[in-house]
């Protein structure tokens, strides 16, 4: 089963330390030889970045940063896992590297394969 770990944290002000960014590529390297990483990116700051939406057949854009919203999405990660169980776990090894934030883990729908 796959599963989408959505990291949401208030916007980082300063760059990662040389400790975190050793962490992390660890952690992903690990979980990437063990078959449980398919995929994983971080984002850039809100300022760099627009919201879309559609609301009675018009859009309206507008452009970064945000800074009213209390918590943004910072990354995700993309894991191959048995269970929402152990999805869990492996999202609850990212965030003891990151720290505060949370990360909203959802199975994703693997359609049938087309004949």
């Amino acid at each position: 089963m796959r599963f989408l770990s959505i990291y949401k944290s208030k916007e980082a002000c300063e760059p990662p330390t040389a400790e975190y960014i050793a962490a992390m590529q660890q952690l992903i390297e690990d979980m990437s030889k063990a078959g449980v990483l398919v995929t994983t990116e971080g984002c850039l700051p809100s300022a760099r970045g627009a919201r879309v939406r559609m609301s009675n057949g018009s859009f309206t854009v507008v452009d970064g940063p945000f800074a009213e919203t209390k918590e943004l999405v910072g990354g995700f990660a993309i894991l191959e896992a048995k269970s929402k169980e152990e999805a869990i776990e492996h999202t609850k090894r990212f965030l003891n590297i990151v720290g505060e934030g949370e990360c909203e883990v959802r199975q994703l729908y693997e359609a049938p394969a087309l004949a």
